[in-house]
Protein backbone atom coordinates (compact mmCIF):
# COMPACT_ATOMS: atom_id res chain seq x y z
CA UNK A 1 0.00 0.00 0.00
CA UNK A 2 1.36 3.29 -1.27
CA UNK A 3 2.33 5.75 1.67
CA UNK A 4 0.66 9.25 1.27
CA UNK A 5 3.06 12.25 1.20
CA UNK A 6 0.21 15.04 1.57
CA UNK A 7 -2.89 14.33 2.57
CA UNK A 8 -5.54 17.96 2.28
CA UNK A 9 -9.07 17.42 3.73
CA UNK A 10 -11.79 20.45 3.03
CA UNK A 11 -9.18 23.27 2.45
CA UNK A 12 -11.09 26.67 1.77
CA UNK A 13 -9.67 30.20 0.89
CA UNK A 14 -10.59 33.45 1.34
CA UNK A 15 -9.39 36.73 -0.60
CA UNK A 16 -10.88 39.87 1.08
CA UNK A 17 -10.07 42.53 -1.18
CA UNK A 18 -11.98 44.49 -2.25
CA UNK A 19 -14.52 41.96 -1.46
CA UNK A 20 -14.78 38.52 0.20
CA UNK A 21 -14.59 35.93 -2.13
CA UNK A 22 -13.93 31.96 -1.48
CA UNK A 23 -10.85 30.84 -4.26
CA UNK A 24 -10.35 27.65 -2.79
CA UNK A 25 -13.70 25.95 -2.26
CA UNK A 26 -13.75 22.72 -0.41
CA UNK A 27 -10.24 21.43 -1.60
CA UNK A 28 -9.50 17.47 -0.87
CA UNK A 29 -6.96 15.96 -2.20
CA UNK A 30 -4.04 13.15 -1.46
CA UNK A 31 -0.25 12.73 -2.84
CA UNK A 32 1.61 9.60 -2.38
CA UNK A 33 5.59 9.21 -1.83
CA UNK A 34 7.18 8.78 -4.62
CA UNK A 35 4.18 10.25 -7.05
CA UNK A 36 4.39 13.21 -9.91
CA UNK A 37 1.54 15.29 -9.78
CA UNK A 38 0.81 18.46 -12.19
CA UNK A 39 -1.88 20.89 -11.31
CA UNK A 40 -3.85 22.44 -14.06
CA UNK A 41 -6.08 25.04 -14.70
CA UNK A 42 -7.03 28.65 -16.39
CA UNK A 43 -5.00 31.11 -14.90
CA UNK A 44 -7.26 32.70 -11.50
CA UNK A 45 -8.67 28.75 -11.02
CA UNK A 46 -6.95 29.14 -8.13
CA UNK A 47 -3.83 26.37 -8.62
CA UNK A 48 -0.83 28.83 -7.13
CA UNK A 49 -2.79 29.61 -4.14
CA UNK A 50 -3.66 25.80 -3.40
CA UNK A 51 0.25 25.41 -4.13
CA UNK A 52 1.18 28.13 -1.09
CA UNK A 53 -1.52 26.62 1.00
CA UNK A 54 0.17 22.90 0.80
CA UNK A 55 3.50 24.33 0.88
CA UNK A 56 2.53 25.80 4.20
CA UNK A 57 4.05 29.01 3.19
CA UNK A 58 0.10 30.21 3.36
CA UNK A 59 -1.30 29.64 6.46
CA UNK A 60 -4.88 31.92 6.66
CA UNK A 61 -7.13 28.87 5.11
CA UNK A 62 -10.13 26.77 6.71
CA UNK A 63 -9.51 22.78 6.64
CA UNK A 64 -6.53 20.48 7.67
CA UNK A 65 -3.51 19.11 6.01
CA UNK A 66 -1.30 16.66 6.61
CA UNK A 67 2.17 16.34 5.94
CA UNK A 68 4.09 12.64 5.75
CA UNK A 69 1.62 11.52 8.13
CA UNK A 70 2.03 14.15 10.68
CA UNK A 71 -0.64 17.12 10.99
CA UNK A 72 0.74 20.80 10.43
CA UNK A 73 -2.27 22.94 10.30
CA UNK A 74 -2.56 25.02 13.27
CA UNK A 75 1.66 25.19 13.75
CA UNK A 76 3.65 28.01 14.75
CA UNK A 77 5.31 29.78 11.92
CA UNK A 78 8.61 28.70 13.63
CA UNK A 79 7.60 24.95 13.33
CA UNK A 80 6.59 25.13 9.74
CA UNK A 81 9.41 27.04 8.74
CA UNK A 82 11.80 23.86 9.96
CA UNK A 83 9.14 21.63 8.31
CA UNK A 84 9.40 23.18 4.89
CA UNK A 85 13.67 23.48 5.17
CA UNK A 86 13.07 19.99 5.72
CA UNK A 87 10.48 18.36 4.04
CA UNK A 88 9.80 20.38 1.06
CA UNK A 89 11.98 21.86 -1.62
CA UNK A 90 10.57 24.80 -3.68
CA UNK A 91 11.63 25.57 -8.32
CA UNK A 92 9.31 28.53 -9.16
CA UNK A 93 9.16 29.95 -12.56
CA UNK A 94 11.55 32.43 -11.62
CA UNK A 95 14.65 30.86 -10.33
CA UNK A 96 15.48 32.90 -7.57
CA UNK A 97 19.38 32.22 -7.33
CA UNK A 98 21.28 35.15 -5.70
CA UNK A 99 23.12 36.73 -8.97
CA UNK A 100 26.44 37.53 -7.07
CA UNK A 101 26.80 34.04 -5.55
CA UNK A 102 27.95 31.20 -7.25
CA UNK A 103 25.72 28.44 -8.21
CA UNK A 104 27.61 26.27 -5.67
CA UNK A 105 26.86 29.08 -2.97
CA UNK A 106 23.50 28.96 -3.76
CA UNK A 107 22.69 25.46 -3.47
CA UNK A 108 24.50 25.35 0.26
CA UNK A 109 22.14 28.12 1.21
CA UNK A 110 19.19 25.97 2.67
CA UNK A 111 21.40 23.25 3.79
CA UNK A 112 23.22 25.91 5.79
CA UNK A 113 20.07 27.14 7.25
CA UNK A 114 18.85 23.51 8.30
CA UNK A 115 22.17 22.83 9.92
CA UNK A 116 21.94 19.46 10.03
CA UNK A 117 25.59 18.94 8.51
CA UNK A 118 28.67 20.70 8.49
CA UNK A 119 29.44 23.93 6.19
CA UNK A 120 32.81 21.03 4.44
CA UNK A 121 29.44 18.41 4.28
CA UNK A 122 26.99 20.75 3.07
CA UNK A 123 29.64 21.84 -0.15
CA UNK A 124 30.30 18.44 -0.76
CA UNK A 125 25.85 17.02 -1.44
CA UNK A 126 25.69 20.63 -3.43
CA UNK A 127 28.62 19.57 -5.97
CA UNK A 128 27.20 16.01 -5.93
CA UNK A 129 23.47 17.93 -6.71
CA UNK A 130 25.49 19.54 -9.32
CA UNK A 131 26.69 16.90 -10.85
CA UNK A 132 23.35 14.68 -10.41
CA UNK A 133 21.55 17.35 -12.78
CA UNK A 134 24.93 17.96 -14.89
CA UNK A 135 25.95 21.93 -14.33
CA UNK A 136 29.04 20.96 -12.06
CA UNK A 137 31.56 22.52 -13.85
CA UNK A 138 29.46 25.87 -13.55
CA UNK A 139 29.79 25.68 -9.52
CA UNK A 140 32.00 28.06 -9.28
CA UNK A 141 30.32 30.74 -11.36
CA UNK A 142 28.22 33.38 -10.42
CA UNK A 143 24.76 32.76 -11.19
CA UNK A 144 23.84 35.22 -13.57
CA UNK A 145 26.76 33.99 -15.83
CA UNK A 146 24.60 30.73 -16.79
CA UNK A 147 21.92 30.17 -19.38
CA UNK A 148 18.06 30.31 -18.39
CA UNK A 149 17.89 26.54 -18.09
CA UNK A 150 21.02 26.14 -16.35
CA UNK A 151 19.82 28.46 -13.67
CA UNK A 152 17.08 26.53 -12.92
CA UNK A 153 18.77 23.01 -12.95
CA UNK A 154 20.98 25.32 -10.51
CA UNK A 155 17.61 25.96 -8.64
CA UNK A 156 16.34 22.42 -8.49
CA UNK A 157 19.41 21.39 -7.23
CA UNK A 158 19.20 23.62 -4.65
CA UNK A 159 15.51 22.47 -3.83
CA UNK A 160 17.16 19.33 -3.21
CA UNK A 161 19.81 19.88 -0.90
CA UNK A 162 18.09 18.66 2.39
CA UNK A 163 16.78 15.58 0.16
CA UNK A 164 13.25 16.87 0.63
CA UNK A 165 10.19 14.30 0.41
CA UNK A 166 8.04 16.31 -1.79
CA UNK A 167 9.42 18.72 -4.03
CA UNK A 168 6.89 21.41 -5.52
CA UNK A 169 7.44 23.49 -8.36
CA UNK A 170 5.37 27.01 -9.60
CA UNK A 171 5.31 26.81 -13.10
CA UNK A 172 8.89 25.23 -13.00
CA UNK A 173 9.27 25.47 -17.24
CA UNK A 174 7.24 28.46 -17.80
CA UNK A 175 10.27 30.59 -18.72
CA UNK A 176 12.24 27.79 -21.19
CA UNK A 177 12.12 26.92 -24.23
CA UNK A 178 10.77 23.50 -25.52
CA UNK A 179 14.55 21.85 -25.10
CA UNK A 180 15.18 23.05 -21.71
CA UNK A 181 11.58 22.28 -20.50
CA UNK A 182 12.17 18.55 -21.89
CA UNK A 183 15.02 18.45 -19.58
CA UNK A 184 13.50 19.71 -16.59
CA UNK A 185 10.40 17.20 -17.04
CA UNK A 186 13.15 14.06 -17.61
CA UNK A 187 14.71 15.53 -14.18
CA UNK A 188 11.67 15.22 -12.06
CA UNK A 189 10.54 12.55 -13.65
CA UNK A 190 14.08 10.86 -12.42
CA UNK A 191 13.48 12.00 -9.15
CA UNK A 192 10.02 10.37 -9.13
CA UNK A 193 10.82 7.09 -10.13
CA UNK A 194 14.76 6.68 -9.45
CA UNK A 195 14.50 8.40 -5.94
CA UNK A 196 10.83 8.21 -4.61
CA UNK A 197 10.35 11.69 -4.48
CA UNK A 198 7.22 13.25 -4.10
CA UNK A 199 6.83 16.15 -6.49
CA UNK A 200 3.60 18.45 -7.06
CA UNK A 201 3.99 20.90 -9.91
CA UNK A 202 1.45 23.71 -10.76
CA UNK A 203 1.87 24.13 -15.07
CA UNK A 204 -0.15 25.19 -18.35
CA UNK A 205 2.32 22.96 -20.22
CA UNK A 206 -0.55 20.50 -21.59
CA UNK A 207 2.43 18.25 -22.78
CA UNK A 208 4.63 18.36 -19.13
CA UNK A 209 1.36 18.22 -17.44
CA UNK A 210 0.20 14.76 -20.11
CA UNK A 211 3.42 12.86 -19.12
CA UNK A 212 3.22 13.28 -15.83
CA UNK A 213 1.43 10.45 -13.35
CA UNK A 214 -1.67 12.41 -12.66
CA UNK A 215 -3.39 15.52 -13.44
CA UNK A 216 -5.35 17.38 -11.28
CA UNK A 217 -7.56 20.31 -12.75
CA UNK A 218 -9.26 22.94 -11.19
CA UNK A 219 -11.84 25.47 -12.49
CA UNK A 220 -13.43 28.29 -10.30
CA UNK A 221 -11.67 27.22 -6.93
CA UNK A 222 -12.30 23.80 -7.07
CA UNK A 223 -11.08 20.22 -8.16
CA UNK A 224 -13.17 19.19 -11.49
CA UNK A 225 -10.80 15.92 -12.45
Amino acid sequence: MAETALKANNIVKYFHDPVTQAVLKNISLEVNKGEFVSIVGKSGCGKSTLLYVLSTMDTDYEGEMDINGAKVTGLSLNNLARIRNESIGFVFQFHYLLPDFSCLKNVMIPGLRLGKYSAKEVEERAYEKLKMFGVEDQALKSANKLSGGQQQRVAIARSLINDPTIIMGDEPTGNLDSKNTAIVFDLFQKLSKEMGQTIITVTHDEDFARRSDRIIEMRDGEIVK
